[in-house]
């Protein structure tokens, strides 16, 4: 546990320009398959909301 929280701390070599490269390659991934995840989260939810009838 001590590494991660020591890999999360150092800073070194974190930019902003990092960052934002992270950020648009995140947001271009949830534009390329938006009808995916749209269907995938739909599923859970109707799976959720009909198993919750039988607890």
């Amino acid at each position: 546990m001590k590494i991660i929280k020591e890999f999360w701390e150092d800073e070194s070599g974190v930019g902003v320009v990092e960052i934002i490269l992270i950020l648009v390659v995140l947001i271009g991934l949830v534009l390329i398959f938006k009808k995916n995840l749209t269907s995938l989260v739909g599923n859970i939810f109707d799976t959720i909301t009909s198993k919750s009838g039988e607890v």
